[in-house]
């Protein structure tokens, strides 16, 4: 880094930074600690809940907010606070149970600021419910309290296609969708991502003058990386990441992906 330089790492979790363990790679974690001894800024913006996100958080030691729900809220852990948000209308209950009553194989689950609420509880949805490692309150739809900010959707990679064609079908108003993972499909606010996040983290206070650098590997990270200064992914992402990203890392999540990037970085190559 040139000593001028304001440089923010921001990166998305599981398959960015995290492995299949959902361990991050010690030489990671030095490299990061290297990063931010130099200078610069490291956060996360990832599709998990504020809750879901708190364990990394400390692991990570991190001290700047965090985009969360991949992108419809950022959330400062130091002050609480919940900088920035936007829910999703009313409707969507009406929605997400016209969904269930058609779609009874796929798991629902409804995420609020403060709960995680699991509608139909299948086997893929009990895998998102131990990934994200918290506990969750199994409801109705009418039940659920809260505002909510994401609903997803979990089943089998074969039956997304089928999923994906249906739900494109139904021309939902005021609410988008976005593939997270081979499993995973969410519905989100109209117009919120990754990339409408980091719009909005760049005109956080003392953070107008940072040059970022942004990390993804799956088709949620495509908004972020494109609203980047630089878009960097690991060898592992997918080709449609591939075909933004300014910079291809010959390292893999299972590899050290993020210790590449942060000695590039720190050895001053000049790409940003």
């Amino acid at each position: 880094m040139k000593n001028s330089e304001k440089i923010c790492i921001i990166t998305d979790l599981d398959g960015t930074l995290l492995p299949k363990n959902k361990k991050p790679l010690a030489q990671d974690l030095l490299a990061i600690r290297e990063f931010e001894q130099a200078g610069g800024v490291f956060t996360i913006a990832t599709g998990r809940t504020v809750q879901a996100s708190e364990y990394y958080m400390h692991l990570l030691n991190l001290k700047s907010p965090v985009i969360v729900f991949n992108g419809a809220c950022i959330y400062d852990y130091a002050k609480k606070t919940m900088l920035f948000m936007q829910a999703l209308p009313d409707s969507v209950k009406i929605m997400t149970e016209e969904i269930f009553k058609e779609k009874s194989h796929v798991g629902i689950e409804v995420l609020c600021a403060e709960n995680t609420w699991v509608v139909n509880n299948t086997h893929y949805e009990q895998e998102h419910i131990k990934i994200c490692g918290v506990t969750p309150k199994y409801a109705t739809v009418p039940e659920i309290q809260g505002n909510w900010i994401k609903v997803l959707f979990s089943m089998s990679p074969d039956d997304m296609p089928d999923f994906i064609d249906y739900i494109a079908n139904k021309n939902f108003q005021n609410v988008s969708f976005i593939r997270s993972e081979l499993k995973f499909y969410e519905m989100l606010p109209s117009g919120v991502s990754k990339g409408s996040a980091l719009m909005a983290y760049k005109n956080l206070p003392n953070m107008q003058d940072f040059k970022f650098i942004a990390v993804g590997d799956f088709d949620n990270d495509i908004a972020m990386l494109k609203s980047a200064d630089l878009a960097v992914c690991p060898a592992n992402a997918t080709d449609s990441v591939k075909a933004v990203s300014d910079i291809i890392l010959t390292r893999t999540c299972e590899q050290g992906a993020m210790e590449e990037l942060i000695t590039r970085i720190l050895s001053r190559e000049d790409f940003i």
